[in-house]
C-alpha cells in the first residue's frame, strides 16, 4: 500500500517574544556601559581639536583625523597596522571574555537595551505589553504603538545622522 504524501510547513506561524525587564548589579553595569558608549559614540563627532572636528575620516579630501593625528593617503599602510592590532586586541578579548563583549558593549546589545527602554516605557512591562497586543485596535493602543515606532525612528535618525557626522564635518 502506498502511503499519503504529509506535507511540512516551511515556517511556522510567527510568536511574538515578549522581554522580560531585568533588575541588578548586572543589569546596572550594562546600562552604565551603554551610556559610556554611546556618549562617545554621540559626543566624539561634536568634539572639536585644533579648530576641526577631533575625528574625521574626510573621504573627500582624502584625510583621516583622529585628535592631533592626521593620516594621508600615503598613511595608509599605518591605518592598516592600527586596523590589525584592533582586529587582533578584538579576537584576544573575545577568546578570553567573550561574553563580556557580547553581553556589554556589542553595538547590538547597546541598541537593544536602547530600543527596549523605549518599548518598555512606551507600552509598559511584559505583562502589559501582553495584555496591549490582546487588546482590539483603539485610539490609546494606536497611541502607544506610534509613539513607541516614532522614538524608535528618532533614535535611528539620529544614530545615523551621527555616523554621517564621523565622515562629514557634523557642524
Amino acid at each position: 500500500t502506498v502511503q499519503p504524501l504529509h506535507f511540512v510547513p516551511t515556517y511556522a506561524k510567527r510568536t511574538k517574544i515578549y522581554a522580560r525587564s531585568v533588575r541588578g548589579l548586572y543589569a546596572r553595569l550594562r546600562w552604565a556601559i551603554v551610556a559610556l558608549t554611546q556618549s562617545v559614540f554621540f559626543g566624539l563627532p561634536w568634539l572639536n581639536w585644533n579648530d576641526r572636528p577631533a575625528v574625521l575620516f574626510d573621504l573627500d579630501a582624502p584625510r583621516f583625523y583622529v585628535f592631533g593625528l592626521v593620516l594621508q593617503p600615503q598613511d595608509l599602510i599605518f591605518l592598516a597596522g592600527l586596523l590589525v592590532i584592533a582586529a587582533q586586541a578584538l579576537f584576544f578579548f573575545t577568546s578570553l571574555a567573550g561574553r563580556l563583549w557580547c553581553g556589554y558593549s556589542c553595538p547590538q546589545t547597546v541598541y537593544s537595551e536602547l530600543y527596549q527602554w523605549i518599548e518598555r516605557r512606551t507600552e509598559g512591562d511584559r505583562h502589559a505589553r501582553i495584555r496591549l497586543d490582546q487588546q482590539p485596535w483603539s485610539v490609546a493602543k494606536l497611541a502607544r504603538k506610534s509613539s513607541k515606532h516614532a522614538l524608535w525612528i528618532l533614535l535611528a535618525l539620529v544614530s545615523g545622522f551621527t555616523l554621517v557626522g564621523y565622515f562629514v564635518p557634523i557642524r
